[in-house]
């Protein structure tokens, strides 16, 4: 029998996505070591085609933390969006633009998930020479209720490893494991919803059309316009969630795109796709508390939003922020109280998060599409709202300050 190999760091993360790394980022500048755990390689990892907004909280404290010099020079910031609606049934569509600018004062910035994983992993890796152990499997957590919890696994050799640390974070997404064990002592609740649609997505070789983020209501589903960089475009569709992506063409996706987001003046630019189309389910997911014992949750292994609101990665990115504040501060002396209040303080923003994708995801999506007499009282409602969010300053200024992102604390 092979032994295990022993080893010890202050703090132990599972997951080397966003949430993961940005915390071992935060803890390394306030002189705590970590070991990060991932299942998938590096190279998988670094070309994971997620989210692609950054809030502006999420862009300034990625500054603070030394990891935005490419961000700064690629990145592209937006200080608007546009709701593209016909005012009428049978109506031509329209543009309505929400100023980002003018309501609140800052912007947005499309910067690709993956590209903030690059820059983090070489930041730690090649720079820095701190580990990041890629492609183990059978993770499992130990004594976390204790103040000695483990983390032991299986390395890439079949090597047998085990992590003695003070802190667990199990940043290891929806399908990881920490979730299950931060529900073992019979406290975690998991509130979910499920939408009756998905999103077909596309990446695209093709100069944007316009500058900014469209997101269309149309009578035959929502449509979303969006960019990865001056030549590549992404682009979403509304469909049923057991859409089988084999059976759309490219042909077929264009011209969908094409009649989703028509409007007086506008032509989509095509070009050829850089990826094979994927199919993404649209659902709500909130478990707490976010903490049990040592072992704290951050990420989408305690909530998932729906991607109409765009706050994924930055609600991650928001936990870790929180949880590297409180593990700095049990370091330096104060005791873990920071720990307590832990899941409180990110819950608040979770739940604030939640209702604004679940806004945009009803406002937007039909939930009759191809039949513009389906449910004309849903319609209504939501051409009702359109409007009132486009002509009213005050409707205009909340949907503004949700979607560039809350400031730290302020919920």
């Amino acid at each position: 029998m092979t032994q295990r190999r022993e080893h010890r760091s202050q703090v132990g993360i599972v997951g080397a996505g966003p949430a993961g790394l940005v915390l071992a980022k935060l803890l390394a500048r306030a002189g705590v070591d970590s070991v990060v755990l991932e299942a998938r390689s590096r190279s998988y990892v670094e070309a994971r085609v997620r989210a692609g907004v950054l809030e502006a909280p999420t862009v300034e404290l990625l500054r603070e933390a030394g990891v935005a010099d490419r961000l700064d020079r690629e990145g592209m910031p937006h200080s608007g969006i546009a709701l593209r609606f016909a005012d009428a049934p049978g109506g031509p569509a329209q543009d309505h633009r929400i100023d980002f600018a003018d309501l609140v004062g800052k912007g947005i910035t499309v910067y690709g998930q993956q590209e903030v994983v690059k820059d983090l992993l070489a930041d730690r890796i090649d720079d820095a020479g701190l580990p990041v152990e890629f492609e183990v499997s059978d993770v499992e957590f130990h004594d976390v209720t204790t103040d000695a919890p483990s983390i032991t696994w299986t390395a890439a050799d079949g090597s047998a490893h085990r992590l003695h640390c003070d802190v667990v974070a199990g940043c290891d997404g929806f399908h990881g494991g920490s979730r299950a064990v931060a529900g073992a002592g019979g406290d975690l609740t998991v509130a979910e919803r499920s939408y009756p649609f998905a999103w077909l997505g596309v990446l695209a070789k093709a100069a944007p059309t316009t500058d900014e983020l469209v997101y269309a209501h149309h009578d035959r589903g929502f449509a979303l316009y969006s960019m990865r960089s001056p030549e590549v475009t992404r682009l979403y569709l509304q469909v049923p969630p057991e859409t089988d992506p084999g059976d759309w063409s490219e042909a077929r996706i264009w011209d969908e795109l094409q009649t989703r987001l028509a409007r007086p003046g506008f032509t989509l630019n095509e070009g050829e796709f850089l990826e094979k189309p994927g199919v993404t389910g649209m659902r709500s997911m909130v478990a707490g508390p976010m903490r049990r014992g040592r072992l704290f949750l951050a990420g989408d292994a305690a909530h998932i939003v729906p991607p109409t609101g765009a706050k994924g990665m930055n609600l991650a990115i928001a936990d870790v922020r929180v949880l590297a504040e409180a593990i700095t501060r049990f370091y330096a002396g104060a005791g873990e109280g920071g720990f307590d209040g832990y899941s409180e303080t990110c819950l608040r923003r979770v739940w604030r998060a939640e209702h604004f994708s679940w806004f945009m995801t009803s406002m937007l999506h039909r939930f009759d599409p191809g039949t513009e007499a389906g449910d004309p009282f849903g319609v209504g409602l939501q051409r009702a709202q359109l409007r009132y969010t486009v002509s009213s300053r005050a409707a205009a200024t909340s949907l503004a300050e949700n979607y560039v992102g809350l400031p730290h604390g302020a919920v």
